[in-house]
C-alpha cells in the first residue's frame, strides 16, 4: 500500500475530513486524516480480496454434495473461445448430489462433456443428449482428511497474503513519517490500527476455514 502524495487541494481535504470525522469531538490532524487513513483503507481492501479469493477457492472443493462452484474453474472451447459452464448453460441441483447441466445450445453438450472429464473434478458426466448430469457419491474418510488439508493450505496461502498486505500497511506509515508528514504518535497509532486490522481478517480465515472443514467432515 502506498501512501501517496500530498494533497493541497482545500475542497478535497475537507471532503475527506468530513467522511471520517464528522462525527467526532476530538479532531485530529488534516494530515493523519489524508495520509493515515488513506493507507490503512488501502491495506484493509487488499486483506478483503484476500478473503473474497479464499472463499472462491473454497467453493471449489467438492464436500460431496452438488454445489455449482465446483465447475466455475472449467471452461469449454466455445468458438474458440474459453468459457466458463455458467455461461453457456443453466446449472441447477434437483437433489442434494446431483448437479443438472442444460446447455442453452445443445451442440455443446459433447464440448462441455470433455472438458468436465479433462478437469480435476473426478466424476464422470452423464450426457443423455438433452443435459448432462453429475452424481456426487459420497466421500471416503481418507477423501475427506486429503480435503481437510487442502483447505488448511489454502487457509495459510491466505494468511501470507493478509501479513504482506501488512508489512506494507506498515511500510507505508513508515514512508509517511520519514517525509514528517505525520509525527511519531500518529504512526504508532498508525501501527498499532494496522496490526489491529490484520488480527481481524486473520481470525475472519480461522472461523472460514474451520466452517469448511466442518462441512467436509460431516458425513
Amino acid at each position: 500500500c502506498q501512501g501517496g502524495g500530498r494533497r493541497t487541494d482545500r475542497n478535497n481535504s475537507q471532503i475527506i475530513f468530513r467522511k471520517f470525522y464528522s462525527n467526532k469531538e476530538i479532531i485530529p490532524t488534516q494530515t493523519e486524516v489524508i495520509f493515515m487513513k488513506t493507507v490503512i483503507a488501502n491495506m484493509e481492501e487488499r486483506m478483503n480480496k484476500c478473503l473474497v479469493s479464499l472463499d472462491r477457492n473454497f467453493k471449489t472443493i467438492r464436500a460431496g454434495r452438488a454445489n455449482a462452484s465446483v465447475l466455475d474453474k472449467i471452461q469449454v472451447e466455445y468458438y474458440g473461445t474459453a468459457t466458463p459452464i455458467n455461461q453457456m448453460a443453466a446449472i441447477s441441483t434437483p437433489d442434494a448430489r446431483t448437479l443438472q447441466i442444460q446447455p442453452w445450445d445443445k451442440t455443446t453438450l459433447k464440448e462441455i462433456e470433455k472438458a468436465i472429464l479433462m478437469s480435476d473434478l473426478g466424476i464422470n458426466p452423464q450426457n443423455d443428449g438433452n443435459v448432462i448430469r453429475l452424481n456426487f457419491p459420497p466421500l471416503t474418510e481418507e477423501r475427506r482428511k486429503e480435503l481437510a488439508k487442502e483447505v488448511r493450505r489454502m487457509s495459510e496461502d491466505a494468511k501470507v497474503a493478509v501479513r504482506n498486505c501488512r508489512r506494507d500497511g506498515i511500510d507505508g506509515i513508515k514512508a509517511l513519517k520519514k517525509k514528517n508528514e505525520i509525527t511519531e504518535d500518529e504512526q504508532a497509532d498508525g501501527e498499532k490500527k494496522v496490526q489491529k486490522s490484520t488480527d481481524k481478517f486473520v481470525a475472519e480465515i480461522d472461523s472460514m476455514t474451520a466452517d469448511k472443514e466442518k462441512e467436509i467432515m460431516a458425513i
